[in-house]
């Protein structure tokens, strides 16, 4: 029997957000020359031209590292924004248009509205080869009117909208990942692995918090569906790339 195909690892670029302001390409080159294999550019991509994604795209690909997905606000999921967001995301060779935040939600009401328009947008993207995603942070985890958000959206959206797990915010807020991404089944394609621990929060390295990583990136692989893992960091002791390569080591040395 082959053996299984390893998840590609990435960096979502946030982690380097000084340095990539600075000097965009140049900081990619270096995230590449780390050894990550897939970057995920965030919201400031969104002001770029078509001619500027194109520029990127090409150095993506002298590089040999991919774009799987990219965050976005809810603005790219109207009928005014997601023109242009699936523009930019074709050219980049993106998969997943991610909602990188739901913004101030009311109610459950108002959640069950983000589902919906998740899926309204995710119906137009998958006519050009895309899909939409969502990407949580703590307030998801937290019940509002005896709910989850978090919940909401998994019940309320099609199966193909790929429910991107944020682990630290996950463990912030009191939540099992192992468990969540068991209960979703092929929808957990990709996942932020930031660790965080109760008393450093974030600024801890990938290894260093209370994620349960071997069990969690296991379920990930057998039973969440992943595609690709992207690293993440609110900052940490080190400098920015610095941090970027010491979360890298410390993966390997964890999965291989």
């Amino acid at each position: 029997m082959a053996a299984a195909k390893a998840v590609p690892i990435g960096l979502e670029l946030y982690s380097v957000r000084n340095d990539l302001e600075k000097n965009l390409m140049g900081t990619v080159r270096k995230v590449a020359k780390l050894g990550y294999q897939c970057v995920e550019f965030y919201s400031p991509y969104s002001n770029w031209t078509p001619d500027y994604a194109k520029r990127v795209r090409a150095e993506l690909d002298e590089l040999g590292i991919r774009c799987y997905s990219t965050h976005n606000d809810p603005a790219s999921f109207t009928p005014g924004g997601i023109g242009k967001a699936m523009e930019l995301n074709r050219i980049l060779g993106s998969r997943y248009i991610v909602m990188a935040s739901a913004g101030n939600v009311s109610g459950a009401d108002g959640w069950k509205r983000v589902a919906e328009a998740l899926d309204t947008a995710n119906e137009t993207m998958k006519a050009h080869a895309l899909h939409a995603g969502y990407h949580n942070h703590d307030a998801e985890w937290r019940a509002v009117e005896g709910q989850m958000p978090i919940e909401i959206l998994a019940a309320n959206t099609d199966p193909s909208i790929m429910l991107q797990l944020d682990v630290g915010t996950c463990l912030e807020a009191g939540a099992d990942p192992v468990a969540w991404v068991k209960k979703n089944p092929g929808r957990v394609r990709s996942m932020h692995l930031k660790d965080w621990s109760p008393e450093k929060k974030y600024a801890v390295l990938f290894g260093e918090g209370a994620a349960p990583w071997k069990e969690l990136l296991q379920a990930a692989e057998t039973t969440g569906g992943a595609e690709f893992f992207l690293i993440e960091q609110e900052g940490s002791r080190y400098p920015e790339l610095e941090t970027a390569k010491l979360c890298l080591e410390g993966y390997r040395k964890l999965h291989g």
